[in-house]
């Protein structure tokens, strides 16, 4: 289960990466599982983190940044297919102060004796995940 903090309840969401949207990294409740912050608080516990980036390299910037949102999502959704009974993935990205983003280079590069365009996208800063099992688990 992948969780995030929205004001006052952590729900729980699922990926929503795209890279033509203006914030490309982005989740979406998916009204599975909802708790107030404060229960969630005093349930569940913090046992690990996850931290996931990625960079990625090629001459179409949509493509690029697109591949590279596919394989965040992937590898995220892995590390939730991977918990054990009991146990959840919280969002600690706070939007507005360290929400992950893509962030471009760009490079003129010559190919054939023709200048081209080379794209190098990354994600900075990392997405956060904390690990978390319910007490009693």
């Amino acid at each position: 289960m992948l969780l995030r903090r929205y004001g006052a309840n952590v729900q729980s969401v699922e990926p929503n990466f795209e890279a033509r949207a203006l914030n490309e990294i982005a989740f979406r409740r998916d009204q599975q599982h909802s708790f107030a912050a404060a229960d969630f608080d005093a349930e569940w516990q913090r046992v690990g983190d996850v931290t996931e980036s990625g960079e990625a390299q090629g001459s179409s910037h949509n493509d690029v940044e697109q591949g590279l949102l596919d394989d965040l999502a992937a590898r995220i959704k892995a590390h939730v297919a991977a918990l054990e009974p009991g146990e959840a993935l919280l969002i600690e990205n706070d939007p507005g102060i360290d929400w992950p983003k893509s962030r471009q280079l760009q490079k003129n590069v010559i190919v054939d004796g023709e200048n081209r365009l080379h794209f190098i996208v990354s994600i900075d800063p990392p997405v956060r995940l904390g690990r978390y099992r319910r007490g009693g688990a």
